[in-house]
């Protein structure tokens, strides 16, 4: 006999919890239809407020492009960039691999090479085969070129280790040439250094660019949200009147916003990855590595569009919960 109230209690609990789920749900539908409503009812708010989106979201795009392009170009001209240490024109390879092995162990050394000063000679001559007063005087030359150690770094900015290495190591300081110092600037250095100011620069160009648009966007949201509450003020007066709660009256307006990133993000991302396919031509050809970004944006292509997603709705949600709390009074 105690059983079946127990039951009818139970029964009842999970009646209520299935009608409040139902309440619930049917909430959130009307909200989300409320919200694409408001987005289609003031056409030009609407083109406006989802136009700075999409440009907000695009110099954020080509921000982080600009910054990877940059980085990947500096490291692949580093890895061309050999640091040179002239040794004696007999130096043999014997010799030199004694230091080689030293230099190898080194934290900054990548690779070394050594260079005999016949094998240097081949070198000249092949380089400039077409320069027939170059070869002519290395024909005549009495002296022959000094033998070479070719050292890439990890790091090229950093040589502290080098010029440590060639103050220090007595096995160095015995087939060092003594007319030629060690030259830690390679052909390439200053485009190196160059390419690291200019991702220093985009880096900062991109961030205060990125932040400027960020707060005219959030701000036309929150203008656009704003103008929505003041002509719907006697729909939202009734909506109070017959007990509809805080969330069911702002959830339509942030509704609208999140579709201002929403779109705004399809776009940008769309136009991101078209400008970079636009753009790639013409900086290959200066020298600048973009295939791997354009690889890697392909790759991810969905993860980096749901970002942008991520991005946009919380710009839009952020304005709109600011517009609501502001001018809703609710």
């Amino acid at each position: 006999m105690s059983k079946k109230p127990t039951e009818k209690k139970i029964n009842t609990k999970v009646l209520k919890r299935r009608k409040q789920s139902r309440r619930q749900w049917v909430s959130f539908v009307r909200m989300v239809r409320y919200g694409l409503n408001n987005f289609s009812r003031n056409a030009w708010l609407t083109i406006a407020a989802t136009a700075v989106m999409t440009i907000t979201l695009l110099i954020v795009f080509v921000t982080v492009a600009s910054q990877k392009i940059l980085s990947d170009s500096v490291e692949s001209i580093s890895s061309k960039v050999d640091m040179s240490i002239y040794l004696k024109t007999d130096t043999t390879q014997e010799q030199a691999d004694k230091v080689i092995g030293e230099l190898k162990k080194l934290s900054n050394v990548r690779a070394v090479r050594f260079i005999s000063a016949d094998e240097a000679r081949k070198q000249t001559a092949e380089q400039n085969k077409s320069d027939v007063p170059i070869l002519d005087a290395l024909n005549e030359a009495t002296n022959k070129l000094p033998a070479t150690l070719r050292i890439s770094l990890v790091d090229i900015n950093d040589t502290s280790q080098l010029n440590t290495f060639v103050k220090s190591n007595e096995s160095l300081k015995k087939l060092v040439h003594p007319d030629r110092p060690a030259s830690f600037a390679g052909t390439r250095r200053d485009a190196i250094e160059r390419i690291s100011s200019w991702t220093v620069l985009a880096q900062q160009i991109g961030l205060i660019a990125s932040t400027i648009f960020i707060v005219i966007s959030s701000l036309i949201i929150f203008n656009t949200i704003r103008m929505a509450i003041f002509s719907r003020k006697e729909e939202i007066h009734m909506m109070k009147l017959i007990g509809a709660d805080r969330r069911f009256i702002r959830g339509p307006f942030v509704v609208e916003a999140m579709v201002y990133g929403f779109i705004g993000a399809l776009i940008a991302t769309g136009c991101g990855v078209g400008l970079l396919y636009l753009v790639s031509d013409g900086l290959v050809s200066f020298g600048v590595d973009v295939t791997s970004t354009i690889d890697l944006a392909l790759q991810y292509i969905g993860l980096i569009l749901l970002g942008m997603i991520a991005a946009g709705g919380a710009i839009g949600i952020i304005s709109s919960l600011l517009a609501t709390q502001r001018y809703l009074k609710v």
